[in-house]
């Protein structure tokens, strides 16, 4: 053991480290292990990501900027939202978007017959499918323009997949 000691305390002063540099040379080597050792686990034991879909806005422009929020009833009462959905199930999927409009926003799904239905059919795992959606609302006062996202089973229904998107709206003379 002496030996040992007598050999790392020659190499310490062959490198020019004292007691106090040889102290920082310890904690860094100790948090280098430390780091090592982590990033390690993160790499081999974690968990493989939970698979998803997604459903999202964007307007004229492709730009999640500038939304619409008052229109002008028989005047300037139209449009334009581009729906973007993205599947991350690890297989390809067909998926149904319907676009409710309803002045009381309560659970989800809305329980109001969809105004639009739009269908995206085999879309393929890691891709978006995009539709652009026209809305038009003549009536006066408040709305919320409701996306939901519903994805096709195995037996060939469409169940609600709890990803939806809310567009508020005011509709004036």
């Amino acid at each position: 053991m002496q030996i040992r000691l007598e050999s790392a305390k020659r190499l310490g002063r062959k490198l020019g480290l004292n007691e106090e540099k040889g102290f920082a040379v310890a904690i860094f080597l100790a948090l280098l292990i430390v780091s090592v050792a982590v990033l390690s686990y993160f790499v081999w034991f974690s968990p493989p990501a939970e698979p998803y879909n997604s459903i999202y806005l964007l307007d004229s422009h492709n730009k999640a900027l500038d939304y619409p929020e008052t229109l002008v009833a028989k005047q300037n009462s139209t449009f334009n939202v581009y729906v973007d959905v993205e599947n991350h199930l690890g297989n390809t999927a067909s998926y149904q978007l319907q676009i409710k409009i309803t002045k009381n926003l309560s659970t989800f799904p809305i329980d109001v017959p969809p105004s639009i239905v739009y269908e995206i059919n085999g879309l393929e795992n890691g891709k978006t499918g995009e539709k652009m959606a026209t809305i038009t609302e003549n009536e006066v006062g408040s709305y919320s323009v409701v996306f939901e996202l519903w994805q096709q089973d195995l037996a060939g229904t469409f169940e609600f997949t709890h990803n939806y998107c809310v567009l508020n709206i005011q509709v004036i003379n």
